[in-house]
C-alpha cells in the first residue's frame, strides 16, 4: 500500500516551525473517539492536521513544536503500552514506538500532560492553537495558562499571544508533494475501479444500496479503510438532490443514477461523480443534458494552470452550461446577460469545485487579499459541474424533468496545465454504453 513516508512528516514539521515565531510552541491535539451509540465508537479517523504532522493514528494524543527546543522539538504525548487494553482494543506505539516508529524527539504518556505540558509552555513569549476546534482540549489549555499566570510573583512568565496554527499549517497543506499525489493517484485509481464495478453491475431492480455496496466492496479490496465521506448512489429525481443520502430506492428502467463517491488511502480523499443509465442506454433527452455537463467539464481543464485564477474554470463552466441551456430550449435569451442576472442557477446551483486533499473539501483560501487565488504547481481540485431539472420544474417541457447530471474529476496543478487522477472511469456515452453493454452481455 503507498504511503507517506516518515521523512515526509519530519519536513513538514520543520517547514511548520520555520514560518513560527522565535520562542514560540504549536499544541495539536489528536481527534477524540466519538460515541455512535451507547458503548459502541465510530471507527477512529485522525484529524487531518495531527495526521499531516505526524502520521500517528492513535487518538488520546497530543502534538508539541517548539523550535530550538535544546531536548528535541517534537513532542509527543501518547497512551502507554498497556497489555491489558491492547488484548481488547489493538496494540499501541507506546513512548517507545513514538520515538522509534513516528520521529518524535521525546515522548511522554498522556497521564503526565497536566505536569509537563505547562512547563512547556512557560517562558514561551506565543502558542499557535487552533481555537475553537476542541472545546474540551480548549479549557484545558486555558488550564495550564491560567497555572502558569498563577505563578507569575514566583516569576513564571506566560505566553501573551495566542495565533492561530491552522492558518499557517493550511497554507502548507494546500500544496501538495510528489509523494501526496502518488497517493491521492492509489485513491482516485481505487475508486474509478469502484465506479466501473457499479456501472457493470447495475440493472432494473436493484435498489441504490446495491451499488453502494459494489463500491464499498472494491474499496476494501483495494485497501482502503473507508470512504472518504458518505457515498451517493442517487437514482432518477434523487440525483437533483446535491447530497442525497438515503440510498434506498430503487432502480428504474429509463433512469439515470448519479454516483459521487471515493475512497481514502493514508488519509487522503478521492472524489469522483459520474452518471450513468440504469439499463444501459441514454435517452435523447439525458444524452443531451449529458453531453453538455460532459462538455462544461473538459472546457474547465483548460483553465486550470499555473497563472490562472481559482474562479476561471468555474466560469468556464457557466458558459458553456448557459449557453447550452439556450440551445436546448431551456433558457431563453442572451447569453452573456443570462450570466450576468445568474439565470442558470435554478439548473446548475453550486460550484465548479473545490480544493482536495486531507478533506475532501480541504482546506486553503480561494481569495487572497479579496482576489480569487492564483493557482500554483501541487495544488489539488475537483472539477464538478453539474444540471439538475427538478421533477416539479414547471418552467421546462416534461420530458426534461427530474433529469440530474454531474460528472467529477480530480486534479493537480502541473507546471504546465493540470494531471487529471480521474482518468480510469468511462466517461464519454460511447465509452459508458459499450462497457455496460458488455457487463450486461456477461451477466
Amino acid at each position: 500500500m503507498i504511503r507517506i513516508p516518515k521523512s515526509e512528516y519530519s519536513r513538514r514539521r520543520k517547514a511548520l516551525m520555520a514560518e513560527m515565531e522565535p520562542n514560540s510552541i504549536a499544541i495539536l491535539p489528536a481527534a477524540p473517539m466519538y460515541i455512535r451509540n451507547r458503548d459502541v465508537e465510530h471507527i477512529y479517523r485522525q484529524d487531518s492536521d495531527f495526521q499531516y504532522l505526524s502520521g500517528f493514528p492513535e487518538p488520546e494524543s497530543v502534538i508539541a513544536l517548539i523550535p530550538g527546543r535544546e531536548h528535541g522539538e517534537y513532542v509527543l504525548f501518547c497512551r502507554e503500552r498497556d497489555p491489558a487494553r491492547e488484548l481488547w482494543d489493538g496494540l499501541r506505539a507506546g513512548q517507545d514506538g513514538a520515538i522509534s516508529e513516528y520521529g518524535a524527539d521525546d515522548a511522554f504518556p498522556i497521564g503526565d500532560i497536566d505536569d509537563i505540558l505547562p512547563g512547556l509552555i512557560e517562558g514561551r513569549s506565543r502558542v499557535y492553537y487552533a481555537i475553537g476546534s476542541n472545546q474540551e482540549f480548549d479549557h484545558r489549555l486555558m488550564e495550564w495558562i491560567n497555572t502558569i499566570r498563577s505563578k507569575a510573583r514566583q516569576g513564571a512568565q506566560p505566553p501573551n499571544e495566542f495565533v492561530a496554527l491552522d492558518h499557517l499549517l493550511h497554507d502548507l497543506r494546500l500544496y501538495k508533494s510528489t509523494n501526496e499525489v502518488r497517493v491521492m493517484r492509489a485513491a482516485a485509481e481505487i475508486s474509478a475501479r469502484a465506479h466501473v464495478r457499479a456501472m457493470q453491475a447495475s440493472r432494473p431492480g436493484l435498489y441504490e444500496y446495491h451499488l453502494e455496496a459494489e463500491l464499498d466492496y472494491e474499496f476494501r479490496k483495494g485497501g482502503a479503510k473507508m470512504p472518504a465521506y458518505g457515498s451517493i448512489v442517487a437514482a432518477g429525481k434523487n440525483a437533483c438532490i446535491l447530497h442525497y443520502r438515503e440510498n434506498d430506492a430503487v432502480l428504474k428502467d429509463g433512469d439515470l443514477v448519479l454516483i459521487d463517491a471515493g475512497c481514502e488511502i493514508d488519509c487522503y480523499a478521492s472524489d469522483i461523480t459520474r452518471t450513468f443509465p440504469v439499463s444501459g442506454r441514454f435517452s435523447a433527452e439525458q444524452k443531451a443534458i449529458y453531453e453538455l455537463v460532459l462538455a462544461a467539464n473538459e472546457e474547465a481543464f483548460k483553465h486550470i494552470a499555473p497563472g490562472k485564477h481559482w474562479n476561471e474554470a468555474h466560469e468556464a463552466t457557466v458558459q458553456v452550461i448557459t449557453a447550452g441551456l439556450v440551445e436546448l430550449g431551456l433558457l431563453q435569451g442572451d447569453v452573456e446577460e443570462l450570466i450576468a442576472a445568474e439565470a442558470y442557477k435554478p439548473f446548475y446551483m453550486h460550484r465548479a469545485g473545490h480544493w482536495l486533499g486531507m478533506d475532501v473539501h480541504d482546506v486553503g483560501d480561494y481569495k487572497v487579499g479579496g482576489e480569487w487565488r492564483v493557482l500554483e504547481p501541487g495544488m489539488a481540485m475537483t472539477v464538478e459541474p453539474g444540471i439538475y431539472i427538478a421533477a416539479d420544474n414547471q418552467d421546462v417541457a416534461k420530458k426534461w424533468r427530474g433529469i440530474g447530471v454531474r460528472i467529477e474529476d480530480d486534479v493537480v496543478v502541473t507546471r504546465t496545465g493540470c494531471d487529471i487522477l480521474t482518468t480510469g472511469v468511462p466517461k464519454t456515452v460511447a465509452e459508458i454504453e459499450a462497457l455496460m453493454a458488455t457487463a450486461s452481455e456477461v451477466a
